[in-house]
């Protein structure tokens, strides 16, 4: 069944559901939006199991990634604005910035995409894991947030990068509010938005981004594979609001630090499969 025998194939569904499970309560607990666990997963399953080229299975990850987050940045995202625990007035400002920075990332992934992409999530997210486990105490950099021509760039960046690495965006706006002096549990509520924002036009852009590759796994649309979503995406959907309501009670410095672990181990994993 589609090109795998019954084992490869239980074990291939089992790893997506699994990775979907964690995925969702991560993205509730952390604001990430579950990309830090779908790219690496994705890429594993497409490389290991359906033989995918590396290049393309990527480029594939990162995509289908995207398509994986949309309804688990709108569990995530709604459980944390019940709670009150989105900023409303930054979703706005970031809104223009992140839409176009959401188009130039899906272009560039889309026409010049490939394993160099594996090695920049990796290199990017040790960086930024590094960064948040050891100024997990510290005291913010700067008091406010800049000024909205400086937001925009902000936003447009942290677009970019998250689509190209598909990631949805809260990977990179935790750390980047946190350092502005906004509280860590609002910080977390509005990246939860902000990956909303990210991947819905990110994953239609690759969907409809062109010619679906000859040497791509069944079931791919574009440049994301609808059959790898589909088995990811009820666990994590289910999983997302267990994440909020656990993270509501955990110290914000603690918060940090899961934040900061969870995301080196996946990319050290990432960067060496790459390398």
């Amino acid at each position: 069944m589609l090109g795998l025998d019954v084992s490869e194939l239980i074990f291939t569904v089992g790893v997506l559901a699994v990775c979907g499970s964690i995925a969702g309560f991560l993205a509730g607990l952390l604001g990430i939006g579950g990309g830090v666990i779908f790219v690496p997963a994705l890429y594993f399953v497409f490389i290991s199991v359906l033989k995918v080229d590396p290049n393309l299975a990527m480029v594939l990850a990162t995509g289908t990634s995207l398509m994986c987050m949309i309804p688990t940045s709108i569990s995530a995202a709604i459980s944390q604005y019940r709670r009150g625990n989105t900023d409303m007035h930054v979703i706005k400002r970031w809104s223009l910035g992140m839409l176009c920075g959401v188009v130039v990332g899906s272009v560039i992934s889309a026409f010049y995409g490939g394993q160099w992409l594996a090695i920049l999530f990796g290199s990017v997210m040790i960086l930024n894991s590094i960064n948040t486990l050891f100024r997990a105490n510290a005291k913010p950099a700067f008091k406010t947030l800049p000024r909205q021509f400086f937001q925009n760039i902000i936003a447009f960046c942290i677009a970019c990068f998250s689509v190209m690495l598909g990631i949805g965006g809260g990977t990179l706006t935790v750390p980047i509010l946190n350092a502005c002096s906004v509280e860590p549990h609002k910080a977390i509520g509005t990246s939860s938005a902000v990956s909303l924002f990210v991947c819905v036009p990110g994953a239609i852009i690759l969907i409809l981004s062109g010619h679906t590759p000859p040497n791509a796994p069944i079931g791919t649309f574009g440049l994301v594979n609808l059959l790898g979503a589909i088995c990811v995406i009820p666990l994590s959907v289910l999983a997302a609001p267990y994440g909020v309501r656990f993270g509501k009670n955990i110290k914000p410095a603690t918060l940090k630090r899961i934040f900061a672990i969870a995301l080196f181990i996946v990319s050290v994993r990432m960067l060496l499969s790459a390398i």
